[in-house]
């Protein structure tokens, strides 16, 4: 009767497993399975970015500033274009997109769940133009896009369900505590593995939804992989591919090279505007010039 019991409530813990929604990612079409609610992840991040900001030093460089704002919520329309186009303007509203630039030498950028994205200065030199500065924001926009972070909570979920369940099941056949104890150990070795591997999967769906939404936005996506280039050789990161929750350089490299054929069918160079203008204000001034000569014949 004590085993039943036990193995009522590990059947439970897996039917809380199985609970969720199944949604798609925008762009790549992938089914994801995820067990918390939009509203809980968006509180957590608002609060969390709050808190952020307010220890953040925002940096002074009005023009860099400017960039990273301008570049941004170019990408963010671009991408909820996209999404009222494929029929999915309901994910529009857990967007509050922010873009903000801070005083740090990393070159590093990160994005919370709602659109809320910081690049840090020590960025800037690497990425060098708008083009590769959107390059980096396009990533950091996929993630939230893909909703990456509720991905990665709930895949922490079902490992400490996971746990639980396996530390009732053998509790319930009689084996030792002791034993038990190094089971769940293993169980939880494994599980950090497979959730580095997980993530390393979100991290390159980011670079390919990435390159799209930039190309969408009207920036060239094959400057892609001269900034990774940059990066690579400013990276100091010696963590084995296998250990990393990044793909290693070269294989990200590789992978966009792969991507950007795709990539270049949604890109649409987008005109500057000076440039009409100043040929406008040509002709204007030489239709003046003709008027004028046209006067002085008749006189």
């Amino acid at each position: 009767m004590k085993k039943i019991s036990y193995f009522l409530s590990a059947l439970a813990m897996l039917t809380v497993v199985s609970c969720g929604t199944t949604s798609t990612v925008p762009v790549t079409g992938r089914k994801q399975h995820i067990l918390v609610s939009d509203e809980e992840v968006l509180s957590l991040s608002k609060q969390e970015y709050t808190n952020y900001m307010k220890t953040a030093k925002v940096s002074t460089n009005f023009a860099n500033t400017a960039m990273v704002k301008r570049v941004g919520q170019r990408l963010a329309n671009a991408v909820e274009t996209y999404l009222r186009e494929h029929n999915q303007a309901g994910e529009i509203k857990n967007y509050s997109w922010e873009f903000n630039l801070v005083q740090d030498n990393s070159a590093n950028a990160f994005c919370m769940p709602g659109g809320k994205i910081v690049v840090y200065e020590g960025l800037l030199p690497i990425t060098q133009n708008e083009n590769a500065l959107a390059i980096v924001l396009g990533h950091e926009i996929a993630h939230a896009v893909a909703k990456h972070s509720a991905e990665q909570i709930s895949t922490q979920k079902r490992q400490q369900m996971g746990a639980q369940v396996l530390g009732a099941v053998l509790s319930g056949a009689g084996v030792s505590s002791n034993t038990s104890d190094i089971a769940q150990g293993v169980f939880g070795l494994g599980s950090k593995f497979s959730s580095l591997h997980y993530s390393r999967k979100n991290e390159s769906e980011a670079d390919y939804m990435g390159l799209i939404f930039a190309a969408m936005a009207g920036y060239d996506p094959s400057v892609a992989v001269s900034f990774w280039q940059r990066m690579a050789s400013s990276s100091q990161n010696t963590t084995p591919a296998f250990l990393s929750d990044h793909p290693s350089d070269a294989k990200r490299i590789s992978d966009i090279k792969g991507w950007l054929p795709e990539a270049l069918k949604y890109y649409k160079p987008v005109a500057a505007t000076t440039t009409t203008t100043k040929k406008s204000t040509t002709t204007k001034k030489s239709t003046t010039t003709k008027k004028k000569s046209s006067t002085k014949r008749r006189r």
